[in-house]
């Protein structure tokens, strides 16, 4: 082939090709995203017909990062283990080239250019530079992300639509969630965080040649979801003070958090909670193809002190201080092999990028692998005691009397770490993997565990004829009234005298009090062998003026005898049903044909409703949407409102809307749609 004729006419990505071979085809085929250690094809153009074989060489250069940081040259000798290599197909004005990466490269965008070499390798002609997205390959069984089950990859990867689990280890309450990770410009976004990263600020080429390794990589992302250390992602804030932002409880997804974030110039988008922090973790690691489950702990202890338990001291206004523990809290799993650790720690491990401690120094938490949580191997990194306490931490309440001496009033060591829950990979119902974070409650194993992790047993150290103290309820609506009926059962031969106190505190998922309800106190003579049943009827009068956004009343009870030793205290998390939303999809639901939510709501409190605000939003179905409800929204009254929008891709897909107003929040509702491409209409 003479110089002359030797002239690139263009290079074709192939996107459509090699976006479905590499699992992206949701990402679009505008670009070319692919995941390594999977080959993927490109196809030379040129002006003339290539002779058999093609009589000048050809070099491929790939540049990584911003401003091309990282250079990689290969060329087409053939398969090179650990290294990129391509080989090469010739037909008349075409060269085939399929291109393969290790399957250890780092992840990022990806600048490719096509040199023409002479005999002496000089370049006589180059391609204008392509880009491309290398993401990990759990497709791969090289990668260190690698899962062999088609069925968990098509969840914990592909799966844009999730449920969170809320509510208290007794009454689960599910919340959908868009993550949206195959959204237009997510993937962007998420390379973009790891560009801001306080390590890549510093020195972008080191923390780019680290990108390799997903233990890396996915410490880096729970530190920057949250905005604690860095210009991360989210702002955290449990005042319930969110008039400068937006209502943890409002977001139904992470893809407007993550455009709000990107579009203010990495600005902390305000506000977060756990499960917001969680779940947007979750978008960005399975965007980046590291397969990841977002997880619920009930009773999740907070250990400050890292002796792993948890002391809670009470007064006779019966406020606990100090360490803490949450109704729930919420955070990731994700699938990788710990090269960095002993033999046995692969598989899941637990990430959380809600800022509760620091970890060297960093709100961070994670990557800890579920096994050594379990096996109770504290020294394995990251944050596995601390990880450890959340799931396995004994409860200990401790009475203080007026001179400052202490008694223990409850001791539980069975609470913590309850129904830690997850979506299961096979539908849309909860899946309880407790189990693979503990042992059995009071079983030689437990016991074994709490040995090898130095765990301070604490012993109840009670005479057994005693008083026994219990809290029931039935499930209760918002905006009703509704009985919590506290039972006093003496268990010994003598009548027995005491006083007891009930107090209704509107609270927190993690406990903070926004202030007390109700209180009643009742001097008691308890019969032997005899329970006695105190009710307090709670008042929405009392609590719907106090009622945080989680719409949580914690009811204490806490029973004191004439012996200054013999205290008992209890105490328990009551979350109010919430109504739902009513959401019909009107319209034939196909590819950029026209749909209509129609969003229909009552309002089921005494009082009207102001501020009124209708969020939706469903990925691959539109951006978010925002309505606001100018009129008040009386007793009983009904509304309905109708919001147009477009898919734009097909498959099933999820629409979440939400409705915020003064006195009523986190109402939900959601519809599911089968969208059709334009090629299956008949």
């Amino acid at each position: 082939m003479s110089k002359q004729n030797a002239v690139f006419q263009g290079v074709d990505l192939q996107v459509r090709l090699n976006n479905r071979a590499h699992h992206t085809e949701e990402m679009g085929t505008e670009r070319l995203v692919v995941r390594r250690g999977q080959p993927f094809s490109l196809l030379l153009q040129f002006k003339y017909a290539t002779p058999q074989p093609l009589d000048k060489s050809l070099a491929l250069i790939l540049r990584l990062g911003k401003n091309g940081e990282v250079v990689v040259r290969m060329s087409g000798s053939g398969a090179s283990h650990g290294k990129w290599w391509f080989s090469e197909k010739i037909a008349q004005s075409e060269v085939l080239l399929s291109v393969h990466s290790p399957a250890d490269a780092p992840v990022g965008l990806y600048s490719l250019t096509v040199l023409l070499l002479s005999a002496g390798g000089q370049t006589i002609e180059q391609t204008t530079p392509q880009s491309f997205y290398l993401l990990y390959n759990p497709w791969c069984a090289d990668d260190t992300v690698y899962m062999q089950d088609e069925g968990l990859l098509r969840e914990y990867v592909l799966n844009e639509n999730g449920i969170l689990y809320q509510g208290s280890c007794d009454q689960i309450i599910p919340k959908h969630w868009n993550f949206g990770q195959f959204e237009k410009g997510v993937v962007d976004i998420c390379f973009e965080i790891l560009d801001n990263s306080p390590a890549a600020l510093k020195s972008l080429e080191t923390d780019i040649l680290k990108r390799t390794d997903p233990v890396y990589v996915s410490r880096t992302i729970t530190a920057m979801v949250n905005s604690n250390d860095d210009r991360g992602i989210l702002s955290g804030c449990w005042d319930g003070n969110y008039i400068d932002g937006v209502s943890p409880t409002r977001w139904t997804g992470s893809v407007p958090i993550l455009r709000r974030w990107s579009e203010g110039g990495t600005k902390s988008v305000c506000y977060g909670q756990c499960w917001v922090f969680s779940a947007v973790a979750c978008t960005i690691l399975r965007c980046l193809g590291i397969p990841t489950r977002c997880v619920t702990n009930y009773k999740s202890a907070h250990d400050t002190d890292g002796n792993i338990n948890i002391d809670l001291l009470i007064n006779k206004g019966l406020e606990p201080q100090n360490d803490s523990i949450w109704n729930f809290h919420c955070w990731v799993d994700s699938w990788m092999r710990r090269e960095d650790l002993p033999k046995g720690y692969d598989g899941w491990q637990v990430l959380d990028p809600t800022p509760q401690e620091r970890s060297d120094g960093v709100f961070c938490c994670g990557p800890c692998p579920v096994r050594a949580v379990k096996e109770g191997d504290l020294e394995m990194k990251y944050d596995v005691p601390f990880v450890f306490s959340e799931v396995n931490a004994d409860v200990i309440y401790w009475f203080v009397h007026s001179n400052g001496t202490r008694t223990q009033a409850s001791l539980d060591s069975s609470t913590v770490g309850k129904n830690i829950s997850t979506k299961s990979a096979h539908g849309e119902y909860r899946e309880d993997i407790t189990a693979e974070y503990k042992y059995p409650e009071g079983s030689m194993k437990e016991r074994e565990v709490y040995a090898k992790a130095g765990k301070r047993v604490a012993k109840e150290n009670r005479d057994p004829h005693q008083l026994q103290l219990s809290i029931k309820y039935a499930q209760a609506v918002y905006g009703t009234d509704f009985d919590v009926i506290v039972e006093v059962q003496n268990v010994s031969g003598e009548d027995t005298s005491a006083q007891l106190t009930i107090t209704s505190s509107a609270v927190t998922y993690n406990g903070l009090h926004r202030g007390e309800c109700q209180r009643k106190r009742a001097d008691l003579t308890i019969p032997a062998q005899r329970v006695h049943k105190e009710v307090i009827r709670l008042l929405y009068d009392r609590y719907g003026a106090c009622m945080s956004e989680h719409n949580l009343i914690r009811v204490t009870a806490l029973l004191q005898t004439s012996s200054p030793q013999k205290v008992f205290f209890q105490e328990v998390n009551i979350p109010l049903n919430m109504p739902r939303l009513q959401v019909e999809v009107i319209g034939e639901a196909v590819v950029s044909r026209n749909l209509t939510a129609k969003i229909s709501f009552a309002n089921p409190l005494p009082v009207a409703l102001q501020r009124g605000v209708f969020t939706l939003e469903g990925s691959a179905l539109t951006e978010e949407k925002v309505i606001q409800i100018p009129e008040a929204i009386g007793q009983g009254k009904q509304i309905e409102v109708n919001i147009p929008f477009i898919p734009t891709r097909a498959g099933l897909r999820k629409l979440l809307v939400d409705f915020d107003s003064d006195r009523l929040r986190d109402v939900k509702g959601e519809a599911t749609i089968i969208v059709q491409g334009c090629g299956l209409l008949a």
